[in-house]
């Protein structure tokens, strides 16, 4: 009986130690991330990559904390004391979290968009079309297609959704000139509240596979004073 006792600690242990510093397991709460993450994916977090200075880069996917006024309720699943414990253990996937995909980072410049749509960033296009869902406009239409500009605070990220038509990400909490009550900080991440990068999608299981940082981001060019 003691042997099955300390087994069961050690697990425990193992699987906590995991959860705060190795991976986290969460599920996606909405539409927002089509085509890649559909509603109720189960998705792995993997911390390793952001440890020891590591940052976020453009076109990772990303879970963080809500940074303020993101989600419209907290996480509403109540399934008792049981339940919550398994969720701090990362043995159940937690919710009140985001995903998107991180478009800029300290220091860039994004525009929407140019003559074909497409998001400008540091002056270079991206062409995003290999991952985000068929748009009728541009790349950028939760803040419209009327040539918005942002330009990201260091610490902070630009994020978006990959439904572009279907995100309440930074493209839509941005403030542009001439809005009311609006907070010019509201739409960019604060880096500290990532919680990871997602590198898989485990369930449904004929959906899995790992989540690689699309290409179309490696030609974008550093932060420059041109561009800011």
């Amino acid at each position: 009986m003691q042997s099955v006792v300390l087994l069961v600690v050690v697990a425990t242990t193992v699987t906590v130690l995991l959860r705060l510093f190795v991976v986290q397991p969460f599920y996606v709460p909405s539409a927002s991330m089509e085509p890649g993450l559909t509603v109720n994916d189960r998705i792995v977090v993997e911390k390793a990559s952001y440890w020891f200075g590591g940052e976020p880069q453009r076109g990772d996917l990303v879970v963080f904390s809500d940074p303020g006024g993101w989600l419209d309720e907290p996480d509403a699943d109540d399934g008792g004391s049981v339940h919550d414990t398994l969720k701090a253990m990362g043995l159940l996937p937690t919710g009140g979290h985001l995903v998107k995909r991180v478009i800029g980072v300290g220091g860039d410049t994004i525009v929407c968009c140019d003559d074909q749509g497409r998001l400008v960033i540091n002056g270079d296009p991206v062409d995003e079309s290999g991952f985000i869902a068929p748009q009728e406009r541009c790349d950028g239409p939760m803040a419209g297609c009327s040539g918005w500009r942002a330009k990201v605070p260091e610490g902070r990220l630009f994020v978006m959704g990959d439904n572009r038509d279907h995100s309440a990400d930074s493209s839509f909490h941005l403030c542009r000139s001439g809005a009311q009550g609006c907070d010019p900080d509201a739409a960019y991440v604060p880096v500290d509240l990532v919680v990871g990068r997602v590198a898989a999608l485990l369930w449904p299981l004929d959906h899995a596979h790992l989540v690689h940082r699309p290409t179309a981001f490696d030609q974008v060019s550093a932060p420059s004073d041109a561009a800011r």
